[in-house]
């Protein structure tokens, strides 16, 4: 199965998933890097998001290879611009950053990485990237050059996603950026939920368990886990724990 279809299924059962996002500028540390692929494996994670607002190191293609030689989980790419694509990958965010007005990355830069994406066996997840305010300037903010949709504004995010889903965009992903100062408020979460029916991702500031739990309670199919790792490693231990919880839960009310 397709991992589109495979989140789509999972949405459809009250299911959820678990990210991994190694930023390649981040992971010059092999044995770190090996550390973290392994734990996110006894952990079950779902899916290895790769990739970053800006890359200014040359090993994407080595990072992708040191997941593969380890373990069979999913590898998609989260790319900053298409400069970002890498064959080896099992998949492609297609972000579109429909919360922003900058037309590079609405559009732009997907005109350049088509021609290169139809041509390679990758899957492409088309994908409406929205940012939300968390309280300070992120990377990919400062370097999308677009104001995220402020942290109250309920129903302009919730208009944004239903406009993302009515053009055909098949995910929906809800973004605090890296090292948020914030998570996402589950009001927020939960208002763009009512207002979709694809799978909606989750990132940015989840930093313990409760806020996971909160998320997802609030309707995001999957929760992306990047920065609180370096700092904590153990967190995703006690996360996965929680989505576990959560899936057999659903499995024993069917």
């Amino acid at each position: 199965m397709k991992i589109l279809e495979t989140l789509q299924q999972r949405h459809r059962l009250g299911k959820k998933s678990i990210a991994v996002l190694i930023d390649p500028d981040k992971a010059d540390d092999p044995v770190k890097l090996k550390h973290l692929i392994h734990l996110s494996s006894e952990n079950c994670i779902d899916f290895f998001f790769v990739g970053g607002s800006l890359i200014t190191t040359p090993n994407l293609s080595e990072v992708i290879q040191s997941i593969k030689e380890d373990v069979n989980i999913p590898v998609i790419l989260f790319p900053g611009s298409s400069l970002q694509i890498d064959p080896s990958a099992d998949a492609i965010l297609f972000l579109s950053l429909i919360s922003g007005r900058n037309p590079d990355l609405l559009i732009g830069q997907h005109v350049q990485a088509a021609p290169i994406l139809k041509n390679n066996r990758m899957e492409v997840l088309p994908t409406g990237y929205m940012l939300i305010s968390s309280g300070r300037t992120t990377s990919v903010a400062y370097i999308s050059n677009t104001t995220p949709i402020p942290e109250d504004k309920y129903s302009l995010a919730a208009c944004t996603a239903m406009a993302g889903e009515m053009l055909g965009l098949q995910l929906i992903y809800l973004d605090a950026g890296s090292g948020a100062e914030r998570e996402i408020s589950p009001r927020m979460i939960s208002a763009v939920r009512k207002s979709i029916n694809a799978p909606m991702i989750v990132g940015g500031g989840i930093t313990s368990p409760q806020k996971a739990l909160s998320a997802l309670e609030a309707g995001a199919d999957m929760i992306v886990i990047g920065n609180s790792l370096e700092k904590n490693p153990d967190l995703l231990t006690e996360i996965s724990d929680r989505v576990y919880d959560w899936n057999q839960s659903v499995e024993a009310g069917k």
